[in-house]
């Protein structure tokens, strides 16, 4: 009974100080891997997509990275721009960005702060989970897709996208 208390509790825990549609996003700054610095405050002014993948260069990862990358134009056609991030290094996002010749930003956050600020931090494993943010011109949060299909969420931004700006 104890220990399920204490599991219970913190699952409890890490979900107390989740993120939400309207908030604004946490402030960061974090390394690209082109070792380029980017900022939170690099978002506003435009809309922008911030998709989280669990680790570089594995299967389901791959599968979303290459998603998102053949379905860039229609994206960035709607005049947004996607950033990939995931708990890997500067070296480890180059590689995969160059393996599979992506054509957005990946972003490295070795240390998982970005991870944890944005709620996405799995707990007790150094990797993140599968969600993806569609963040407005005003640097708040419009759209949240929890462990989405890694083959399916490009798309599905697409057509986020194409409502909210309906609106």
């Amino acid at each position: 009974m104890k220990t399920f208390l204490l599991i219970s509790t913190l699952m409890f825990s890490f979900s107390i100080f989740a993120i939400e549609i309207g908030e604004s996003i946490p402030q960061f700054t974090i390394q690209d891997h082109m070792n380029n610095t980017v900022r939170s405050d690099d978002f506003k002014n435009k809309w922008t997509v911030l998709f989280f993948y669990p680790k570089a260069d594995t299967p389901g990862c791959t599968k979303q990275a290459c998603a998102f990358r053949d379905n860039s134009k229609k994206i960035t056609e709607m005049g947004v721009q996607i950033y990939g991030i995931s708990i890997n290094t500067v070296e480890d996002q180059k590689k995969f960005s160059e393996k599979y010749n992506l054509n957005f930003p990946l972003l490295a956050d070795a240390d998982a702060k970005v991870s944890k600020l944005f709620d996405v931090k799995r707990p007790f494993l150094p990797v993140a989970k599968r969600w993806t943010f569609i963040i407005n011109p005003e640097g708040k949060i419009v759209d949240i897709g929890e462990d989405v299909d890694p083959v399916l969420d490009s798309e599905r931004v697409v057509n986020r996208i194409k409502e909210i700006k309906k609106k």
